[in-house]
This record gives structure tokens, sequence and C-alpha cells, in this order.
């Protein structure tokens, strides 16, 4: 019994190492991940090569007809680059979850305002509508990160208080 028990003493150690690690890997990896997908997305968008560009323009016909449609696929895209950059920064992650709230507005839109672009029938969402349907995982991360990034603030009755 005593060599079972050396086994599983030395692999709880290995294991506590191995989560100790991924802790101090998970927030830089996650800021990087964000940068990544956002900055590369964005570029996309802006240079008019991604694979979303006709649900951005229904979004555009749809909600700011009156911008131009160069400046506003560029502006799109730059937003997302913005978002992107600002992850990579500590101590910006409340700017970002910000920055991500009119964004998700509007890429939510579709599943409103082109129902027939994002779904296949009642609760059946299609290829694009799954994939607008998945920033609610992005959302949820950004928040997780927000949190683990940034240190509380103390409010101004509790510094008022002392």
């Amino acid at each position: 019994m005593g060599i079972l028990k050396d086994i599983n003493r030395f692999r709880i150690q290995q294991e506590d190492k191995l989560f100790s690690w991924l802790h101090r890997i998970s927030l830089p990896l996650a800021r990087i991940a964000f940068f990544a997908v956002f900055f590369w997305f964005g570029t996309l968008k802006m240079m008019e090569l991604s694979p979303s560009i006709g649900v951005i323009h229904t979004i555009h016909e749809h909600t700011a007809w009156f911008i131009p449609w160069e400046l506003y696929v560029f502006l799109f895209g730059a937003y997302e680059c913005l978002i992107g950059v600002l992850f990579l920064v500590p101590g910006r992650e409340r700017w970002v979850l910000y920055l991500l709230i009119p964004h998700v507005v509007t890429t939510f839109a579709p599943l409103l305002l082109a129902p027939k672009l994002t779904w296949k029938a009642f609760l059946i969402p299609n290829m694009i509508g799954q994939y607008i349907i998945k920033n609610v995982v992005i959302v949820s991360l950004a928040i997780f990160v927000t949190v683990a990034g940034s240190a509380p603030r103390r409010s101004l009755v509790q510094t008022a208080d002392r």
C-alpha cells in the first residue's frame, strides 16, 4: 500500500505544479487570445476580406445607412482592432468591457434585424447564427479577464468614511 500512496503523492505534487503554472499563464494567455482574434478579424473587416462582410453589410443597411459603406466597414474593423490592442494592456480591462457593449449590440443585431440570414427555423441557427451566438462565450471570457486583471476600486463612499 505504501508504494501506491507514494505514487499518488507524486501525482498530486506534479498536478499541483501544473495547475500552478496554468494559473500563472492563464490571464496573459487569455489576453493574447483576445488580441489575436479581435485584431485579426478587425483587420480582415477593414480590408473587406472577412467572411462576415455580408452580415456587416446588413447591419450597415439597417442601422447606419447614412454613413458611407467604406467608412463604416473600416471603422467597424478598427473598433475591433482597438478592443484587441487594449486587451493586451493591463489596467485597461474596464475600458475593453465598455467598448464591448456596443460591439455586442451590433454583433447580435442580425439575429433580430436579419433573421433570414441567421436562422434556419425557430431556435435553429444557421452557420452565421452560430457564429454570432458563440459571442456569448467571448463576452463571458471578457468579463472574467476584466475581473481577474483589475483590482477592485474603492468607492468614493468608502474613501470618504476614512
